[in-house]
């Protein structure tokens, strides 16, 4: 995981704060080669979406040679902690629903739902799985671009780092 001095490695992660000062150390990277894409999740949950739209325009701009998609394996169940005002908007998610049922066939989820929370049986390493093959399998990101899954957890208030296997295939980014 050790970059050559002037490469540039872009870091797609989890909204929570300190995995990028852990990944540094891990892979040497120095802070200044070193740009950060922060979601919930990560999910890239649309190969044509604005995550995966700050990607492309990094890898070009940034010349950009090393993606980590980096993700903390919880003990608890990883989707989506989405807010219980989320209850108030019941009335909204179904007319979108409804909508994007029978207008919208490139929605990515099958509900809106779903789409706000995640599924609910997916864990972190099967979201970083699915954005490390996003990325490799997109047509606007060359091939010499390496792109790796980690996985960070917590043992005994140490950090852990783990690479994902990313052997999985993406049928369909049309």
């Amino acid at each position: 995981m050790n970059l050559v001095k002037n490469q540039k490695a872009l870091v797609l992660t989890n909204i929570e704060n300190g995995l990028e000062s852990i990944l540094q150390e891990v892979t040497n990277i120095r802070p200044e080669n070193m740009l950060t894409i922060q979601c919930y999740g990560p999910v890239i949950s649309n190969p044509y979406g604005d995550i995966m739209r700050s990607i492309i325009i990094a890898i070009y701009q940034e010349n950009v040679e090393e993606i980590f998609v980096v993700g903390k394996q919880d003990k608890e169940n990883t989707s989506v902690k989405v807010l219980t005002q989320i209850e108030s908007m019941k009335d909204k998610i179904q007319t979108l629903d409804y909508l994007f049922q029978y207008n919208r066939p490139e929605f990515s989820g099958v509900t809106v739902k779903e789409w706000l929370y995640g599924k609910e049986n997916e864990n972190a390493s099967d979201n970083i799985k699915k954005c490390v093959n996003i990325i490799q399998h997109h047509p606007l990101v060359p091939s010499h671009v390496k792109v790796q899954g980690i996985i960070v957890s917590n043992e005994d208030g140490k950090p852990i780092i783990g690479e994902i296997p990313t052997n999985i295939t993406v049928s369909n980014l049309t």
